[in-house]
């Protein structure tokens, strides 16, 4: 099944209740804009959509919907899902120009954690995306995060990260105030307190042969 593909219907009967029935026939309603075009609502297969939304790359590349015969290169802008139940209510999807720049998440792929694992460090991210712009060809899927130099105590930041050709960091674009953590490794909780409690009691005994 090519993830990346999806075929489309254009749809003209508007509402809340022209969704609801679209969804009960197994369908998503959407709606693709941008380009400097007129929107355009679509219907989507379920089926097809929840497939391929179960994959991360999903959401990190360059889309095709056959709108009828015309193939139209898009990116997901947003997905709204039951609040319950297994099933996509609407997308938006922003056409895609090649000659433009994108402007848009990239996953965090984390690497060699369980070398810093063992040194007893723990690992914690404080992001699992980052906000890029590139051309829609430099688009990557991921951006590998390879923590295997991190020390207890260390943190690695937006800058520290080596970013594909032509995709550049929207935060860091910004200026250095903006250089972001995006992993730590600390020590394990308990492990500096110990030491604490142990010079407590040795100041406590020294205090009582006074």
């Amino acid at each position: 099944m090519d993830l990346f593909t999806l075929d489309a219907e254009v749809r003209t009967d508007m509402g809340k209740g022209a969704s609801r029935r679209l969804r009960h026939a197994n369908k998503v309603p959407a709606i693709v804009y941008g380009a400097g075009q007129e929107p355009v609502s679509i219907t989507l297969a379920h089926n097809k959509v929840f497939r391929a939304q179960e994959e991360e790359a999903f959401y990190s590349h360059v889309l095709t919907l056959n709108i009828g015969k015309d193939p139209v290169e898009v990116v997901i802008k947003d997905m709204q899902r039951h609040p319950f139940k297994p099933q996509i209510m609407h997308m938006d999807f922003l056409r895609v120009d090649a000659k433009k720049e994108l402007h848009t998440n990239v996953p965090l792929h984390f690497i060699n954690e369980d070398v810093v694992a063992k040194t007893g460090a723990v690992i914690t991210h404080s992001a699992n995306e980052i906000e890029v712009t590139c051309l829609p060809a430099n688009l990557p899927e991921f951006i590998e995060v390879d923590v295997k130099d991190l020390e207890i105590g260390q943190t690695i930041h937006l800058s520290d990260i080596a970013l594909p050709k032509g995709v550049t960091s929207v935060e860091l674009s910004k200026g250095e105030d903006h250089d972001q953590a995006v992993v730590t490794a600390s020590a394990p909780k308990g492990g500096s307190g110990s030491d604490d409690d142990a010079a407590d009691e040795a100041s406590s005994e020294e205090t009582t042969e006074e």
